[in-house]
């Protein structure tokens, strides 16, 4: 079982402008692989990978870094500056490690919301291409307009969409969001990721139900072989604890067979990753 999104972070190492705000206040103290590792295994989970929180290379050395002490971070899908002229020179420091499986840019954070198509990304983007180098669009439901053009543009990128573009999920509406979500799955080298519901719903009254319409969405666009469960621990505990998002996930999926829900809880993640076996 393979989580294939979560995160660490050292508030005494770095700053995380991101976290600002009182409603995130209680996830502005360190989360590391010491606090994470006896929530997997109550939950059943063995490996993980961890995900970018910062536009920072260092941040990728300390994640690896912390892969040689903890054996179950399986994988780290690190930063590059996709825009920069030394976007390929960073490549090369960390493609050589195994344990570095991917990139992600924080780009609905961006002010521009064509960020992800100028052509100085797009030259980034390229130079992910030519390694086989999975990419993470973390997105807005109104930027998921440009996934079709990156599919087309750069059909041997494997991209995988976080946390279903996170759709208005508190509202319970599925307009806004859906029909460019299925228009992206039509791609084959685009997959995503069932994370990050829970804090899209309301952190206090979700339930696994008013997940499932979404959940089920997602599984007609994509099929399990596109689907991965990911946490998104710690931000998952703003409204659920690590176990509850296992189980709401598992819940959600419905009555699905054995080799679908193996799929979305770690074939598909450790097949779109290359994730190393141990």
């Amino acid at each position: 079982m393979i989580d294939a999104h979560q995160h660490f972070w050292d508030v005494t190492r770095f700053r995380y402008p991101w976290m600002e705000g009182d409603e995130l206040e209680p996830l502005r103290r360190n989360h590391l692989p010491a606090d994470l590792e006896p929530l997997l295994g109550r939950a059943g989970v063995d490996r993980t990978v961890f995900v970018q929180t910062r536009h920072d290379l260092e941040e990728n050395r300390w994640v690896l870094q912390l892969c040689a002490r903890y054996d179950f971070i399986a994988g780290v899908v690190g930063w590059v500056d996709l825009a920069g002229e030394a976007c390929d020179e960073q490549l090369s420091e960390f493609a050589g490690d195994r344990r570095f499986v991917g990139v992600r840019h924080i780009t609905h954070d961006e002010a521009d919301d064509d960020w992800i198509v100028r052509d100085d990304v797009l030259r980034g983007l390229r130079a992910l291409e030519r390694r086989g180098m999975p990419f993470d669009l973390l997105l807005r439901p109104r930027h998921l307009r440009h996934v079709p053009t990156l599919a087309r543009r750069l059909p041997e990128l494997p991209m995988v969409i976080d946390h279903l573009a996170k759709p208005p999920i508190k509202a319970g509406r599925v307009d806004g969001w859906r029909q460019e979500f299925e228009a992206a799955a039509r791609y084959p080298n685009v997959h995503c990721k069932l994370s990050g519901m829970v804090t899209e719903a309301d952190w206090r009254a979700w339930t696994a139900e008013g997940l499932e319409p979404y959940v089920r969405i997602a599984l007609d666009a994509f099929g399990p072989e596109r689907l991965m469960f990911g946490s998104d621990w710690p931000v998952c505990t703003l409204a659920a604890s690590y176990e509850q998002v296992v189980a709401a996930l598992s819940d959600a999926l419905g009555p699905i067979g054995a080799g679908e829900r193996a799929a979305i809880f770690g074939g598909t993640a450790a097949r779109f990753y290359r994730l190393p076996e141990g």
